[in-house]
């Protein structure tokens, strides 16, 4: 295993909610020499500076700003997000059910249902506790690396039609069992996690807590050339765009990486892509270099952005559901995404840089498209590029079982990924 597959095994070990993926990049941004800056304080950014900054703990900015700087500066932007499909507890979450302790949980995202049921689970994310200061509640980070609970399947001697398909209940099939049910314990998950923070019940005001799974990442195949996870997407990308922004160094120019939450529920909101943070972003950065408006909206609009998202592979079992004749097969390299619906935010020219920058590198590349009649999931691209209209290209590495509880992608994908985001950081 080299350096870079070790590194996206870690983020995918430990980034188990969005708030933990924030944390993790953080802590490599730190260790690379990046300097944390805040959306409330006045920036005052210089040459060869390298720089980031979060916002609600589960969307990231980091940028590097070129030795010598000009007013033509142009501007590398590449986009991922740190959330995925799970399932999150609801507000009073206790339930006792048949001598069971249960929580209740909503789904977050468009999980594949019945993938979650007979996995080991845990749950990651934050909490807020009781603080002097109103408008200023105590944060804390929470991940829990042991298995509390799991959702058991129906044996198939109680549902003999199991095997012919069978639609889960939101509500009722997915809760969680955490062990067993005690007499005059009505509220046991809050005690758990008061204890589990080390401090009192009634501490804790709110949380943002989301159920995940636990299976570690690990090499499949005769040859190990398939990676089995949960999380691939988006992390495969998170981890090419932190790797990018560390090693790539260009001597003029202005390289950005945005980690957006929410992309799974359509990105409008106050930590997706839909909003305005990476235009104020981009304009605080030009204005902290001196750029007149002018001069600001000039290298916006020169500006390049990659919207980095994971692909469908073709499924061996299911090639009817493949379009006609874009087929991105696992280990053949990374996908360019193209739809006409703009659900992936492409346009040939655009496209052309890319390609000539993989051609340029020796790096494999494929192109992927909908069926015309299976109409695909969108992107943060398109969504972001509404707010920002420079040439955008939606890529990533393909999967299978996008949205499972473990996904299946291919060794040499990570790599092509990888190798094209550090050369676009520094052509």
């Amino acid at each position: 295993m080299d350096r870079s597959e070790q590194e996206l095994f870690q983020l995918l070990e430990k980034g188990t909610s969005g708030v933990m993926v924030v944390q993790e990049a953080q802590a490599r941004l730190d260790a690379a020499g990046f300097e944390e800056l805040t959306f409330q304080q006045i920036w005052g950014l210089q040459g060869k500076g390298k720089y980031y900054v979060k916002h609600h703990d589960t969307t990231l900015f980091a940028f590097t700003i070129g030795e010598k700087l000009s007013y033509d500066d142009t501007i590398r932007i590449g986009a991922a997000h740190t959330d995925f499909p799970c399932l999150r507890l609801k507000p009073n979450p206790d339930l006792a059910v048949g001598g069971y302790a249960q929580v209740n949980v909503e789904v977050y995202g468009g999980a594949i249902l019945n993938t979650w049921l007979d996995r080991p689970l845990s749950i990651s994310g934050r909490v807020a506790l009781s603080s002097e200061d109103v408008m200023h509640p105590r944060m804390r980070n929470l991940s829990v690396e042991r298995t509390l609970g799991v959702i058991p399947n129906l044996a198939i001697h109680m549902d003999r039609q199991v095997n012919k398909g069978k639609e889960l209940n939101k509500q009722t099939d997915l809760l969680p069992i955490l062990g067993f049910a005690k007499e005059g314990e009505e509220y046991a998950f809050l005690a758990f996690l008061a204890e589990e923070l080390s401090v009192k019940p009634e501490e804790i005001l709110d949380y943002e807590l989301w159920v995940y799974c636990r299976e570690k990442p690990q090499y499949a195949g005769l040859h190990e050339e398939l990676i089995l996870s949960p999380r691939l997407d988006n992390l495969t990308s998170v981890q090419a765009l932190l790797t990018g922004i560390i090693e790539s160094e260009r001597q003029e120019g202005i390289n950005v990486v945005a980690l957006f939450d929410h992309e799974e529920v359509g990105s409008r909101t106050k930590q997706g892509a839909g909003s305005i943070l990476l235009n104020n972003l981009l304009e605080r950065i030009l204005d902290s270099l001196g750029r007149t408006p002018a001069q600001a909206a000039a290298s916006l609009y020169d500006a390049f952005f990659l919207s980095v998202d994971v692909a469908h592979g073709m499924h061996p079992n299911q090639m009817g559901k493949t379009d006609l004749t874009n087929k991105p097969i696992l280990g053949k390299g990374l996908c360019i995404k193209e739809a006409s619906s703009q659900s992936y935010a492409t346009d040939c020219e655009a496209v052309a840089v890319v390609e000539q920058i993989c051609r340029k590198e020796d790096i494999p590349y494929q192109k992927y498209v909908n069926r015309s009649d299976i109409p695909g999931g969108g992107t943060l691209g398109s969504v972001a590029s509404s707010f920002l209209p420079v040439k955008t290209v939606d890529i990533g590495v393909p999967l299978l079982a996008m949205h499972s509880a473990v996904e299946t992608m291919g060794v040499l994908d990570m790599k092509a990924l990888t190798d094209l985001i550090r050369a676009f950081y520094v052509v």
